[in-house]
């Protein structure tokens, strides 16, 4: 699903509350400005959500209130071992997308142990998963984020304090890494348990004639 974060005076993007694409209701804030009456704010003002009625303050075009998180919020099939990592680079990766991408070579590393990996090692973990049959779409997501969140936590080529959307790009990245090797087999397995009870015997009898 494609993400619309957060942007100033923007009438429709996904709430940093709530996650729904949803409309913004803008309106600015007044102040007495002395004998003139009240006058309206130039540089701060709100959005509502449409759908979670929350509020969020904008001072100077940006997000302050909650802080500014321009990602996507987890997938709602993100292992609870990486959740806390996650939610924690979001909120931080305005701040310093350095450290927020340090965050979240950590969730992989766990998130790679939740897949049946040692979860000791990024790339020996990759390449597992690579000799199982990992497709190469998913194999270069996870490079991606082993690269750039090395690169956070050992300064090499990449400087993120320079290109703060590389590390934006981690967010999205992991939650295609859960939907490819999490959401989906746990979707099939679901609709598979709903086939009747004497087709599921007979395909695993067949199954077993093949082995």
């Amino acid at each position: 699903m494609q993400y619309y974060p957060p942007k100033h005076q923007v009438p429709n993007f996904h709430c940093i509350h709530c996650g729904v694409y949803a409309m913004q209701y803008w309106g600015a804030f007044l102040y007495k400005g002395g004998s003139q009456g009240y006058t309206t704010h130039q540089k701060l003002d709100y959005s509502i959500c449409g759908h979670c009625h929350k509020w969020s303050v904008w001072y100077e075009e940006r997000m302050i209130v909650p802080s500014d998180a321009p990602v996507p919020p987890a997938h709602p099939d993100m292992p609870q071992e990486c959740i806390a990592e996650y939610n924690e680079a979001r909120a931080i990766v305005g701040l310093s997308p350095r450290a927020a991408s340090a965050l979240l070579r950590l969730a992989l590393q766990k998130l790679l142990a939740v897949l049946g990996e040692k979860g000791k090692n990024i790339n020996d973990d990759i390449a597992s998963l690579v000799s199982k049959g990992l497709p190469p779409q998913v194999q270069q997501a996870l490079d991606f984020c082993r690269v750039v969140g090395n690169n956070a936590v050992h300064p090499g080529a990449i400087d993120l304090n320079d290109t703060p959307e590389i590390a934006h790009h981690i967010f999205t990245m992991m939650n295609f890494i859960v939907e490819d090797r999490v959401s989906r087999p746990k979707h099939i397995s679901s609709l598979y348990a709903k086939l009747p009870e004497d087709a599921r015997k007979a395909i695993e009898g067949r199954d077993d004639r093949a082995a």
